[in-house]
């Protein structure tokens, strides 16, 4: 009696498709970073506008504020449209070098300069770490080799507030978020497989074929889609200017 043949080969095939498909590489819908920033509504300055951060804060607990707050100014310095006024840990460097020039212990007269006036503030906040955006799994069973995998995309949003110092109105305000995305992928069952194909070319099955399973997954790192988000926000408040 005639076995039907059974192809190795095109199971690999199947299967490495099934691990490209369901591992992550399947096309995932993008979340969108942000609205297109519509036209500057704050007056134009040909040079540089001088502002500060008081205040950054976080309500998503994985998410330190200092850490995001450090992030945030050295976008804002390296953007090229903002001078950055420090004010949050003035005690720490600027007054104390002040002080150190006014007793008379260092060249210049830097304790006579008055600090540098900031035009407008900028509130920060991390408010939005929304998990599961969106899910994909999937899975097949071939011979006894099974294979599955899934895919999925969180989200990570930001809000900024552009406050006039002088007035202390809200003048502007800009809100981004960034996709976070994860896949995994999984095989087992290698033996029983073998065990099938043995049995449908009538060879004796053997209880010592060994079983391999191998299991992968890969997320995006949360740093570094807050420096993105960050820095995506600081190109959107340039766009005001």
């Amino acid at each position: 009696m005639k076995h039907a043949s059974f192809h190795p080969p095109l199971v690999w095939l199947a299967a490495t498709l099934l691990l490209a498909a369901c591992g992550g590489t399947m096309p995932v819908q993008p979340l969108a970073a942000a609205a297109a920033a519509p036209a500057a509504r704050l007056p134009f300055r040909g040079d540089r506008v001088a502002v500060t951060i008081y205040e950054f804060r976080s309500s998503v607990p994985e998410i330190g504020a200092r850490g995001a707050a450090d992030m945030f100014k050295t976008a804002l310095a390296g953007q090229g449209r903002f001078a950055l006024v420090e004010r949050a840990r003035l005690n720490e460097g600027v007054v104390r070098e002040k002080q150190i020039n006014a007793a008379g212990q260092s060249t210049g007269k830097s304790a006579q300069k008055p600090l540098r006036a900031a035009e407008y503030i900028f509130e920060a906040s991390i408010t939005e770490l929304s998990a599961g955006d969106r899910q994909t799994q999937g899975g097949v069973n071939v011979g006894g080799l099974q294979l599955g995998g899934g895919s999925g995309s969180d989200a990570l949003g930001i809000d900024v507030r552009i406050v006039d110092a002088a007035s202390g109105e809200v003048r502007d305000a800009v809100a981004v978020r960034r996709p976070l995305k994860s896949s995994a992928a999984q095989v087992s069952g290698t033996a029983t497989l073998v065990q099938t194909l043995r049995s449908m070319r009538g060879r004796e099955t053997s209880p010592l074929v060994p079983d391999v399973s191998l299991q992968t997954s890969r997320k995006d790192s949360v740093d570094q889609a807050l420096r993105g988000l960050i820095n995506d926000a600081v190109a959107q408040l340039a766009a005001r200017f």
